[in-house]
């Protein structure tokens, strides 16, 4: 007699084609259960092959299949579409570039026009070229359909945070950029503004360098120079000298002004034209004052300033002039 199990009996069955056996019968991890599943894929595979018609598939391979004409033709509109973008952003590009190269060049002639220091102009066609090219970039990127909005508030908003953070030193920097630009003074240039004095000795982009004559330097904001008013003394190549010769009450007048015009005449430094002018120009309490107007070079003003008061007191000497000095006159009364 001949013992058999339960899954011998199904496997049995399976093989005759008896009965669809009954799955709650399968013992789990059995040899039965995995004959079950590898037989329920292949029917689910001849299935799908029995369905599967063979016009869909020569379809897909021709380019017929509906979906897939669409894609192409889809594809297809979106590339005839962007090449005349595409061609255009490029025409945009080379052209931006050469315009820009013109205009660094004109720049470039301009500041070399009104002399403008090399820092000042290796700075600016910098600056130029880079925000040209910026600008140019985005507009480039507008024509292929790539919106620029959102990158254009960041630098925006960039900007702005950095501009508020350094407020003051930006104000130098414009400050700098219209002294080197406009130029109402030059290195070398004796100017005055406010408390400050001297010799412009260096400009830069955010100060200003004074040596006044003792030797000291002054850095002098370029925001204050810009801004406020200041003097110049030496912008033009000729410049008055203003001069105070004092005499005692009493004085010739006329036999003054000949000393006076001799010791002009005699100073190779002080210009004929303009033509030197002087005369009595205020009755002071104890002296008679001359004011003497005279023109010379700005090179040589400092040279005539430091000699012409001493060549004016020798001449009075010489010719018996008195020169007055601060003096009181007391007088005594007896009590009897």
């Amino acid at each position: 007699m001949i013992l058999i199990d339960e899954s011998e009996k199904l496997l049995l069955a399976a093989a005759q084609n008896d009965a669809t056996p009954i799955t709650d019968s399968i013992a789990p991890g059995s040899i039965a259960e995995g004959i079950q599943k590898s037989d329920s894929i292949a029917h689910t595979v001849i299935d799908s092959l029995h369905n599967l018609q063979l016009t869909d598939l020569k379809d897909v391979v021709t380019g017929q299949n509906t979906l897939f004409k669409d894609a192409l033709s889809g594809l297809l509109d979106l590339t005839i579409a962007f090449i005349p973008k595409l061609l255009g952003c490029i025409l945009v590009l080379w052209v931006g570039f050469k315009l820009i190269k013109l205009l660094k060049k004109a720049l470039t002639k301009l500041l070399d026009k009104r002399e403008a220091e090399s820092t000042l102009k290796g700075f600016l066609t910098s600056l130029v070229d880079v925000m040209m090219k910026v600008m140019l970039i985005i507009m480039a990127m507008d024509i292929i359909g790539i919106k620029a909005t959102s990158f254009i508030a960041i630098l925006g908003a960039a900007g702005l945070a950095i501009g508020m953070a350094l407020q003051g030193t930006l104000q130098n920097f414009a400050g700098g950029v219209i002294l080197l630009l406009l130029r109402p003074f030059k290195v070398g240039d004796y100017i005055e503004c406010g408390s400050y004095k001297g010799y412009v000795k260096e400009i830069r982009i955010f100060h200003t360098m004074i040596r006044p004559f003792n030797g000291r330097i002054i850095i002098v904001p370029n925001s204050e120079l810009a801004t406020k008013s200041l003097i110049n003394h030496t912008k033009d190549s000729v410049i008055r000298l203003d001069v105070v010769a004092s005499v005692a009450y009493g004085s010739d007048l006329d036999k003054v002004r000949d000393v006076i015009q001799k010791v002009v005449d005699d100073d190779p430094l002080i210009l004929k034209d303009p033509i030197p002018k002087f005369c009595v120009s205020d009755l002071n309490n104890s002296s008679v004052d001359w004011s003497l107007w005279l023109w010379t070079t700005v090179d040589d003003y400092w040279t005539v300033w430091m000699r012409i008061r001493e060549n004016i007191y020798k001449a009075f000497n010489d010719n018996g002039i008195s020169i007055p000095f601060p003096q009181i006159d007391v007088h005594l009364q007896s009590k009897e």
